[in-house]
């Protein structure tokens, strides 16, 4: 047989062998009862979906309401909200505010017609500080006291800029023209005081009082006490010393009258009576005592030295 028999052959069988495995497909018996599986959400996972949009849906509708609620109440606008307005110049305040942290500013003040008030149901504070972040400065106003804490404390005039009052560690210094001390004990002075000049009240008098120790002036080049217009007394319990240790105890005056003297006495002759006495004259005992004798053509102190040995 040649080579286009054995091809024709195979064909047949070829042929055959797919007619057989067509007819077995089709004499299989079909599967019964088969399962179905349909597409989607069924059940309890389709009422838990619709419930969580439905509470998703009321969420966002009470953050809406909320959040108007809020604009309304809070007052918010284009420029600020509530008391607060953002200008070009910087942040307005009306009203009352309250600040529940700490408030960095560069600058605060008030409106034109109307004055600037801190208050704090404690203390008021208000610290200064340099580059470093230390303390430099620091006024506190208190229930009790105002406290200030810096090197060097000034109160200057509001018109030239005159220091009237300064204080540091060294020295306190008042500037003003007059230094008026109205209570009723007076200025008190631990130490000693040093100024050129003391001056009363006009129409006061001036009164350098101690109580219970000495009062002491002293002055290198004197102590001058004046009364241009008036009397000047000096008056004490027990002794009252003038003492110049180098120069002399020098009563420049018309008339110098010396008081309750006691007076001696002193007759010519001791058969015709004294006559009245108007001139006397001033005599003074070894220890200092002065007294008076009647005026005699010469002197008459020796007649009357018997008060020397009073007591």
């Amino acid at each position: 047989m040649d080579r286009s028999t054995n091809l024709d052959i195979e064909e047949l069988k070829m042929t055959r062998e797919q007619y057989i495995l067509a007819t077995q497909q089709n004499n299989l018996p079909k599967a019964e009862n088969a399962h179905l599986y349909p597409v989607g959400i069924y059940g309890w996972r389709k009422r838990c979906l619709y419930f969580f949009v439905l509470l998703l849906l009321v969420t966002m509708i009470v953050n809406l309401a909320m959040t108007i609620w809020i604009l309304k109440v809070m007052n918010f606008t284009v420029d600020g909200m509530g008391n607060l307005r953002v200008t070009k110049k910087g942040i307005r305040l009306e009203g009352i505010s309250e600040f529940l942290l700490p408030l960095y500013v560069k600058e605060i003040h008030s409106r034109k017609d109307s004055p600037l008030v801190l208050q704090s149901d404690r203390n008021v504070t208000v610290n200064a500080r340099n580059h470093m972040g230390q303390l430099t400065g620091q006024l506190t106003v208190g229930a009790d006291a105002v406290e200030a804490q810096c090197k060097r404390f000034e109160v200057r005039a509001s018109e030239d800029g005159r220091v009237l009052f300064s204080a540091d560690e060294d020295e306190i210094t008042i500037g003003a023209e007059k230094l008026k001390v109205t209570g009723t004990e007076g200025a008190v002075f631990g130490h000693s005081v040093e100024t050129p000049h003391i001056r009363a009240e006009p129409s006061q008098d001036l009164r350098l009082e101690s109580p219970t120790r000495s009062l002491i002036m002293e002055a290198p080049r004197g102590v001058q006490v004046r009364a241009a217009a008036g009397d000047f007394k000096a008056t004490c319990r027990k002794e009252l010393h003038l003492q110049s240790t180098e120069g002399e105890i020098f009563l420049n005056a018309d008339t110098i009258r010396l008081g309750n003297l006691p007076t001696g006495s002193f007759s010519s002759s001791p058969s015709s009576p004294n006559p009245r006495q108007t001139v006397y004259e001033l005599c003074a005992c070894p220890n200092g005592k002065l007294y008076l004798s009647p005026a005699g053509v010469g002197s008459t102190c020796q007649f009357s030295s018997s008060i020397c040995l009073w007591n």
